[in-house]
């Protein structure tokens, strides 16, 4: 018994040890940012074609760029350099490494120290041996490597030895010259090209580097603009020139499996996409413009998102009030916010969160933009008369314990919503209205009878987003005293919580911009006695208000002003998204 257990130890213990890759990877599939059956294609393809792994992994999307980067760092214990440490000038002279050679591997020189016999490199795989040595043959040196994004390198590359295209004018420039075209067959043949398809998938890459929610593509005289709206706000980014927009909206429609003959009317469609190791759902809008259609992709990453009420910014007293109102078992609980103010997230935190062995969900939605595992979700389509009011009807009959309805838009919704309150149903909805209290004066306003609203409203939540602070390079900031005392923040000084405010810096982090992803400013509107008593008087959302914060609620200012002296976000985003009080 001894002697096999020696043996165990012995093999086990004679096992080779992982190589770089191999360690690289597994980093990978523990943090989410690659699939090992991706992993093992990629490894498939090489032994095929030969090449780099994570050179083949990168070529086709099947990891970020700055997934892989992080690993290298992590797992081999290199140091990072980003395009602000390459050199403005070529290290290494034309005949040491071919140009061509340094474009296949994706390296860069970055210095040449002939006492100590080094270059230092920058690499996008510096697990590559291959090129290691080849280099440190070439040049008679030791090559010490550093990790680099692949992008930021071929940029270099081209500013440094080429004619400082991007990666984008080098797409275009195998794109033909020429009028937009009308004849639809030539239009298909266009957008099926290579270079078209090339200039799309780049666009849509890079919105996903951007951690962008929505790429605007819009046509104007002489003039095709790109936006993407990151952290809630567009910036204009390169786009292709005037001559590809029939083009490259035409490969955006196909991809959607839209009409291309049809620009005369509004079109809506979805696309499944994998890039960067990302399964992302895309869904494209067109409208007729003056100068042809304008298309918006809306971008929704699968796996990123998290259901959970504190990484979505709730805290505090909201919180609570808003996980009390879900544990009732009946009424309605509304959600209010203008488009964009993550209604839709914060509904599908909820059903997370209600989502027990023991309750049957039930959905219906326009459109379904997560799939919730064990949620039964019903797409709205019109077209066949499948609309919120008559899914919901029919969802009554299926026994549902919680019922969401995507928005309440008419006042037939609205009553079957009330009924099925009324009928022991936990109904969540959201309204378009811009507070909590405002979600009062508009059921009332689309007809529905102020004892029904006393009767199923259990609690309204008011929300929306503001930009979070960057971590790594938010600097202080002491508020002017005109500002204490105008937005009374004496009143955190005076609770001896010690704020911290600050304001955005900037750092390769979060792209020069000083804020990193969004968190929620809420209030929670319980309809307590005092409120019930207004809404039997039609009372108006302003005097609803009043009478809610005089029973303690927090307003989405508060809200925000607490987490602004948190350091979570600014004092400007707080004021460029809430009134004050």
């Amino acid at each position: 018994m001894a002697q096999a257990a020696e043996t165990l130890i012995t093999e086990a213990t004679q096992q080779p040890p992982m190589s770089d890759v191999e360690r690289v990877a597994a980093r990978l599939f523990d943090s989410g940012g690659m699939k090992p059956q991706d992993f093992n294609r990629t490894e498939k393809l090489v032994r095929e074609s030969g090449g780099s792994p994570w050179r083949m992994a990168l070529k086709l999307g099947l990891v970020s760029e700055k997934d892989l980067s992080a690993a290298f760092v992590d797992e081999l214990e290199l140091a990072r350099i980003s395009s602000e440490g390459f050199p403005s000038v070529p290290v290494l002279d034309d005949d040491v490494l071919s140009l061509r050679f340094i474009k296949d591997v994706h390296i860069l020189p970055i210095h040449r120290d002939e006492e100590e016999g080094q270059l230092l490199l920058a690499m996008s795989d510096p697990t590559d041996r291959f090129t290691i040595e080849a280099v440190s043959a070439a040049c008679g040196l030791e090559v010490a490597p550093l990790v680099a994004l692949q992008s930021e390198i071929d940029a270099a590359i081209e500013k440094l030895y080429g004619e400082g295209r991007s990666a984008m004018g080098e797409i275009v420039d195998g794109l033909a010259d020429g009028e937009e075209e009308e004849d639809i067959e030539h239009l298909k043949d266009m957008a099926s090209e290579a270079p078209v398809i090339r200039l799309v998938n780049l666009v849509v890459q890079r919105a996903v580097e951007s951690r962008a929610s929505d790429i605007h593509v819009e046509p104007f005289e002489g003039r095709l603009k790109i936006r993407y709206r990151i952290d809630g706000v567009l910036q204009e980014v390169e786009a292709p020139p005037s001559h590809s927009a029939a083009a490259v909206i035409s490969r955006i429609k196909i991809m959607a499996k839209l009409n291309i003959a049809e620009r005369r009317l509004p079109q809506d469609g979805r696309i499944a996409l994998r890039v960067q190791g990302k399964e992302l759902d895309l869904r494209v809008s067109t409208v007729p413009t003056l100068f042809g259609e304008s298309v918006v992709i809306r971008l929704l990453d699968k796996q990123s998102v998290r259901f959970d009420f504190q990484a979505l910014g709730f805290d505090g007293k909201p919180l609570e009030q808003l996980k009390q109102i879900l544990e009732l078992p009946h009424g309605i609980i509304l959600v209010t916010g203008p488009t964009g103010s993550g209604k839709s997230t914060t509904l599908y935190t909820a059903l997370h969160r209600l989502n027990t062995p023991d309750r049957k969900i039930i959905t219906v939605e326009d459109p379904v933009e997560y799939q919730l595992e064990g949620v039964n979700q019903i797409q709205v389509k019109p077209q066949i008369n499948l609309t919120f009011a008559s899914a919901l009807r029919a969802i009554v009959r299926q026994d549902p314990d919680v019922i969401m309805v995507g928005e309440m838009r008419d006042l037939e919704t609205a009553q079957i919503a009330v009924r099925s309150a009324l009928t022991g149903h936990l109904v969540l909805s959201t309204l378009h209205t811009n507070d909590a209290p405002g979600g009062v004066a508009r059921l009332l306003d689309m007809g529905v009878e102020d004892y029904l609203i006393n009767s199923t409203i259990n609690g309204i939540l008011g929300q929306r987003l503001v930009r979070r602070l960057c971590p790594h390079c938010r600097e202080p900031y002491q508020p002017h005293p005109d500002e204490v005392e105008r937005m009374a923040l004496d009143r955190f000084y005076a609770a001896g919580e010690q704020p911290g405010f600050y304001q955005p810096g900037g750092c390769p982090e979060c792209s020069n911009t000083g804020f990193f992803g969004r968190l929620s400013l809420t209030e929670v509107l319980i309809m307590t006695e005092g409120v019930r008593h207004l809404v039997m008087q039609h009372a108006n959302a302003a005097e609803i208000r009043r009478a809610a914060i005089k029973e303690g609620m927090i307003t989405m200012y508060q809200d925000g002003l607490r987490k602004a002296s948190q350091g979570l976000t600014t004092l400007g985003e707080v004021l460029r998204v809430a009134e004050e009080d």
